[in-house]
């Protein structure tokens, strides 16, 4: 589990040096996960050769653990928005709509992801 949770960590930091060094428009954990993703990809090209909680599933498990409790990663910034109340009052119906603007852009964006992805599988198994 060790070492399946500093390959994580190595890669989100790897993903902000980038992030920062190249001034990429994009946040650096984000970065960070098309890294795990490339090396993920690599894992199942390449098997072989590499260390045990590559192959044996522990990286899923620990990432399923990291999810499991992934609530108690919102406390400190629910703290930070109590602890600013002032700006919530001032600004609080600009950020409303910009919660609900892009959580609708997210949905929309998945939606077409996940067709365009299917259609692209049923074309490939002949579905």
């Amino acid at each position: 589990m060790i070492l399946s949770l500093t390959l994580l960590l190595l890669c989100q930091l790897a993903g902000e040096i980038l992030a920062r060094a190249f001034a990429l428009p994009v946040p650096g954990p984000v970065v960070g996960m098309a890294l795990l993703l490339a090396v993920l990809a690599l894992r199942d090209r390449r098997p072989g050769g590499l260390p045990a909680p590559l192959t044996d599933g522990t990286l899923e498990r620990t990432g399923k653990g990291l999810l499991a409790h992934l609530s108690l990663l919102f406390v400190p910034a629910g703290a930070g928005v109590i602890g600013r109340l002032d700006v919530l009052a001032a600004h609080g119906l600009a950020l409303a709509v910009s919660l609900v603007v892009s959580t609708a852009v997210a949905l929309v964006a998945t939606v077409l992801t996940f067709s365009t992805v299917a259609k692209f599988v049923a074309k490939r198994t002949g579905r």
